[in-house]
């Protein structure tokens, strides 16, 4: 959507850790202090692919895998800002009744299609909305 639409879609990451899963909230700060040096996503994807498999221990090995200065990484990890982030996100997604992750909004809506399909008509209606 984001190809097909590039002046018209956002893409906009809340952080909504779980808390039936014990490592969310670390994966996440991992994750903001990667994208500090700007490799959030190769992160975020390597951190999703082991999700049932984390430990503080394999964030290592991957923040290593993939190229990042580690003394920053670990500094940026506990920096208190990256922690405010998530308790905002963690609110804002309180505050829309996100349940589970992953959840995704068009529009502000809750998409209910989660489909490709219901993904754009749920798009398409929000652009024709806004000519």
């Amino acid at each position: 959507m984001l190809e097909k639409y590039p002046n018209d879609v956002k893409l906009v990451i809340k952080h909504y850790p779980i808390p039936q899963h014990d490592y969310a909230r670390k994966a996440a700060t991992a994750a903001l202090a990667a994208g500090k040096q700007g490799k959030f996503w190769e992160l975020h994807e390597k951190l999703f692919a082991s999700q049932n498999d984390l430990s503080d221990a394999k964030v290592e090995v991957i923040a290593g895998e993939i190229g990042l200065n580690m003394e920053q990484f670990n500094k940026d990890r506990k920096d208190p800002a990256i922690w405010s982030l998530i308790d905002r996100d963690i609110n804002n997604g309180s505050q829309a009744n996100v349940q589970g992750t992953p959840t995704i909004f068009v529009g502000g809506k809750l998409l209910t299609q989660r489909s490709l399909q219901g993904f754009q008509q749920a798009i398409e209606r929000e652009l024709k909305k806004n000519k």
